[in-house]
């Protein structure tokens, strides 16, 4: 009798020190999936330190490459974020969210040290695709890999504020790029690249501290890479059928942004022409920046205020900032780029509150994908284009055309005319 209690005091006892045990190996997963998010403010100041942003069309121009080549090589890189979008996706599934991002940072570095010693169009190419798949391995892992750690943590209900605060920080560091970049490109384009590829190899570290998150649906991808792609398409198509409101919203916000993005970039070149520094045209970018920044914050209310003609609206002041290009002054056309980026943040927002009143939450996630898409497309039709007709015409002259189409293309579309 003895002995049988003595059994079973021993197995409560061992009983006991396996749950110990389990809630110890408990606190410390949950302390490990916290702690992604410190480390990803970290991983978010270190990536968006990208210096490049603001002075990469006058590298490629200095390197000896024409505005049509600059355009091809950024129609190169959207091209190649089409193909891969989807099975970058996959490949985040089936190997993990924490491998798919460092290997997003590898493809970034080994792109920056591509661009840094290039001198030929396809070099440049290269790097521009390997950067794009770097982008593409990163996309939606970063966020699934914070968003699974908090719903394992029992945080999910404060992932609006960290993605606050990711925001800010992503505001904040690309301002410092900015300057820097420009600052650093004045004197040497070797050390701007050079600092590039220094911060892409530092923003391996956060990630690689890191803890792999369980899915929060308790299951990854359901399948192969080949299936997944397959479904992601019929899907795609499935809901561009089904209504055609939602093939009009996309296309029609998918040309507005590649017309903005385009001013945006090849205003580099514009304020080179008119004798601007790097240093000059990097705080010209800053204070537009700031002004994005404005137009994010007020989009909620100019919409409630407009409605969905702020998006006719925003489209006009758009084609009009085109054609503020036409006067060579940078006194008019510095507002005029501040006022394009200002309604470019505002349409974000729009577009997307648009959108998701047409369909159902859970074909949201796939939806994102198609609008990105239309938007890589729109790209590669126009970068290349008019980097063409800039090298014969005269970049103010492709500028101030392309507003003038803008201007008609939105008279159409929305039967203003």
């Amino acid at each position: 009798m003895k002995e049988r209690e003595g059994l079973q005091l021993a197995d409560q006892k061992r009983d006991q020190i396996k749950d110990h045990s389990k809630n110890k190996r408990e606190y410390q997963i949950t302390d490990r999936l916290n702690r992604n998010v410190v480390l990803d403010y970290i991983n978010t100041f270190v990536t968006n330190l990208n210096m490049q942003s603001s002075i990469w069309v006058l590298y490629l121009a200095y390197c000896g490459l024409n505005l049509a080549q600059i355009g091809l090589v950024e129609g190169i890189y959207h091209a190649t974020s089409i193909v891969f979008e989807i099975p970058s996706g996959a490949v985040a599934d089936l190997l993990g969210r924490k491998k798919s991002m460092v290997l997003s940072k590898v493809c970034i570095a080994v792109s920056c040290v591509i661009m840094l010693f290039s001198r030929s169009f396809w070099f440049f190419a290269l790097g521009f695709v390997i950067q794009a798949l770097g982008n593409n391995l990163n996309s939606g892992s970063e966020e699934a890999l914070v968003y699974d750690s908090m719903k394992y943590a029992g945080r999910e209900e404060e992932y609006l504020r960290v993605c606050g605060r990711l925001n800010m920080i992503i505001e904040v560091s690309q301002g410092i790029a900015t300057v820097a970049g420009g600052i650093l490109a004045e004197f040497s384009y070797f050390w701007c690249y050079g600092a590039c590829v220094v911060i892409a190899v530092l923003a391996l570290v956060p990630v690689l501290w890191m803890t792999e998150a369980p899915y929060a649906d308790g299951k990854g991808c359901p399948g192969s890479v080949g299936e997944v792609v397959r479904t992601h398409f019929e899907t795609c198509f499935g809901i561009l059928r089904s209504d055609r409101r939602i093939l009009n919203i996309i296309v029609y916000y998918s040309v507005l942004f590649a017309a903005q993005t385009l001013l945006f970039f090849y205003s580099q070149q514009y304020f080179y022409e008119l004798g601007y520094n790097k240093i000059q045209i990097s705080l010209i970018m800053l204070v537009v920046g700031g002004v994005s920044c404005a137009g994010a914050a007020m989009s909620e209310r100019l919409f409630e205020r407009f409605g969905t003609k702020i998006g006719v609206i925003g489209a006009f002041v758009i084609a009009a900032s085109f054609l503020a290009y036409g006067f060579c002054r940078v006194s008019v056309s510095v507002p005029a780029l501040a006022a394009a980026s200002f309604f470019n943040s505002v349409l974000y927002p729009v577009q997307s509150e648009q959108l998701n009143s047409l369909i159902p939450s859970g074909q949201r996630a796939t939806l994102i994908s198609v609008n990105s898409m239309f938007f890589s497309i729109a790209m590669i039709l126009v970068f290349p284009l008019a980097g063409a007709l800039a090298d014969m015409y005269g970049l103010t002259v492709v500028l101030v055309g392309i507003g003038l189409g803008l201007a008609v293309f939105t008279a159409v579309w929305n039967k203003v005319l």
